[in-house]
């Protein structure tokens, strides 16, 4: 079969050595470019055609049941022979199963949007995966960094989705200067400059998810991915009234709707996605109580928030996979504002390694010249 997002066959001029990282060293990639785990968007599709570019792409699986799963890493597979990673839910009650999935199909990363707790790690270290998951604050990485993980994912408040509170400008200094290990930013991240920005941080290469999602192998509806290029960077609004984890969403009017709705109403809500994404994903009620301890006692969660878990799953379904933007919230990066098409992943990454290199040999063409 042919793999989906080839490459051009050759650059237009040598990449920069300072572009060759420990992320690409440690995911076995030419780029230093992460395309995040994003639930309904990150199909084997996408995650192919990242690798097949020479970046690194992550499967999301959180919102498949386990034999989808399955599926689904075994098609990435046909797509791509590339390195790729798989994204997972570090309190899903079926997470070494998960594991063991990996493992089969000799797939060696495994990410996490929210940090697994130390046990966990070490099994997932145990089983010979590379562990690397997302943090907001430096004492996280710190604590995931004690635990044993590989790297971490630093995003900062201009992401997308599930967000912290300190700009990665800020983030990523803080986490590079505390951690012995490789640190890819995210937030806010979509072109060569930023990734040059990020190195000169610190940083080992650069996550992004809202750019990725608008691209042409992206499985996004065309009006959708229509709805988000109209955006300016003020278009986006951080909400936790979701599932009373902050998120960065775009502001539509369904978002405003929500956001000025009474607690009873977002309960009530809530109830009824947790009984539909648990018919939709095969889960029985006795996993979801299972899960929804282990949610209130990692994340130190509310049960309002605990039970509120479940819109964000099915609300990003309805916008992604159905195209019902009026039903459906938009994550986003404030990123979103500045983009303006829908390339190849083959022809974003290029892009990215090609302006990237231009700026660091302009750099340190310069530095030569002014050395006595």
């Amino acid at each position: 079969m042919t793999p989906v997002g080839e490459p051009p066959a050759l650059s237009p001029r040598p990449v920069h050595a300072a572009l060759l990282t420990p992320v690409c060293r440690l995911f076995g990639v030419d780029y230093p470019i992460v395309q995040t785990g994003m639930g309904w968007v990150s199909t084997p599709e996408l995650t192919a055609a990242t690798a097949n570019a020479g970046a690194f792409g992550i499967l999301a699986s959180a919102t498949l049941t386990l034999t989808e799963t399955d599926a689904a890493i075994g098609r990435t597979r046909e797509l791509t022979g590339k390195p790729f990673g798989v994204n997972m839910r570090g309190d899903a009650p079926d997470l070494a199963e998960r594991a063991r999935l990996l493992v089969k199909h000799g797939v060696r990363v495994a990410s996490f949007a929210l940090a697994p707790n130390e046990r966990v790690i070490r099994s997932l270290k145990d089983d010979g995966l590379v562990v690397v998951p997302s943090i907001g604050a430096r004492r996280h990485a710190e604590k995931v960094a004690a635990w044993g993980v590989d790297a971490v994912i630093a995003q900062g408040r201009e992401g997308g989705g599930h967000t912290g509170s300190v700009p990665t400008s800020i983030l990523l200094p803080q986490v590079t200067a505390a951690v012995d290990l490789p640190v890819i930013g995210a937030g806010g991240f979509c072109d060569g400059r930023g990734l040059v920005a990020a190195l000169a941080y610190g940083a080992s290469g650069v996550a992004m998810g809202t750019r990725f999602l608008l691209t042409s192998d992206s499985p996004v509806p065309d009006h959708v991915k229509a709805e988000y290029l109209k955006r300016t960077v003020t278009d986006t609004v951080v909400t936790s009234v979701l599932d009373g984890v902050p998120q960065r969403v775009l502001r539509t009017p369904l978002a405003d709707k929500l956001a000025s709705g009474g607690a009873l109403a977002r309960l009530s809500r809530s109830a009824r996605h947790a009984a539909a994404f648990r018919k939709m994903s095969g889960t029985s009620w006795r996993d979801i109580v299972t899960e929804g301890l282990a949610m209130k006692r990692s994340h130190q969660l509310s049960w309002s928030q605990v039970l509120m878990a479940a819109n964000t799953p099915m609300m990003l379904r309805a916008s992604m996979v159905d195209g019902r933007t009026d039903l459906g919230t938009l994550a986003s990066g404030q990123v979103a504002g500045v983009i303006e098409d829908l390339p190849s992943c083959a022809d974003l990454v290029q892009r990215i390694i090609a302006e990237a290199t231009e700026i660091l040999d302009r750099l340190t063409a310069t530095d030569r010249a002014v050395t006595p």
